[in-house]
């Protein structure tokens, strides 16, 4: 079973000790085709491509700058750990331990504007490249052609590598629409959560952020490797709602709080 994950756009770049171990990006090459493009972009011009405040283009004008190989421990940091935002607040893997850490490089991978594929221990580089940018590039013009079948390709090896076809989607729409479901060639199953509000059940972003994540937290935690086990999903009060879900659409609700 994998589990996919979109990034966040907020990071952490302090240093820790949390754990040593660490993996290289399997798509440098591409992020090298990528990372010179957009420095060839003023402050101004990523402003407005990304629709964020001068600032913050700044700040990633000069990341794309600096950004450098060979990735090493001084220069970089586990992507697990360098995520931060809703999605990595429920995920909380600050409290892994090594056995989790080693169980969620298997079986979980991030999807990445800039990167394509992450393993959690990848080690990265700071970064603001999300995958519905539009960027004229060698291969399309924007990051889903330029990525093309290459995230989907190196899922299904992973998923092959374990002998499994089960694919948990806890990655946003956004970053989802990445994976070719009919190339990929397995099961996809996408957990949806919702939570009571004004007599109905809807999907509040903040909380359904977070409760992927708690989600993520929890096969990892307790090492499920069976769809099926992720029914009796039960963290911050939400439960698996058999009659609203739909195929492999499973929906998780939680009344008022």
């Amino acid at each position: 079973m994998l589990v996919t994950l979109s990034p966040a756009k907020s990071l952490d770049l302090s240093k820790h000790k949390l754990t040593k171990k660490r993996s290289t990006p399997i798509f440098l090459k591409e992020s090298r085709i990528l990372i010179d493009r957009l420095r060839n972009l003023t402050p101004s011009k990523l402003s407005k491509l990304m629709a964020i405040s001068l600032k913050l283009a700044e700040q990633n004008h000069e990341r794309f700058a600096a950004w450098r190989t060979p990735f090493t421990p001084s220069n970089a940091k586990q992507a697990v750990l360098t995520f931060k935002g809703d999605v990595y607040i429920g995920l909380n893997a600050e409290q892994f331990s090594s056995e989790d850490f080693e169980f969620a490089q298997v079986h979980l991978r991030i999807l990445s504007g800039l990167y394509g594929l992450l393993r959690p221990l990848d080690l990265i580089q700071p970064y603001r490249l999300e995958m519905g940018t539009k960027l004229d590039l060698p291969r399309g013009k924007n990051l889903y052609e330029f990525w093309g079948a290459r995230i989907t390709e190196a899922l299904k090896e992973a998923l092959k590598a374990q002998d499994d076809n089960v694919l948990i989607n806890l990655a946003s729409n956004e970053y989802s629409k990445s994976v070719q479901p009919k190339l990929l060639d397995a099961r996809i199953i996408t957990p949806v959560f919702k939570d009571a509000s004004d007599g109905t059940y809807k999907v509040l972003s903040f909380f359904a952020k977070q409760a992927r994540g708690s989600m993520v937290s929890y096969i990892v935690r307790n090492r499920l490797v069976d769809p099926d086990d992720i029914k009796s999903f039960d963290v911050g009060g939400y439960r698996h709602n058999a009659r609203m879900s739909k195929g492999d659409t499973w929906v998780f609700t939680r009344k008022k709080r």
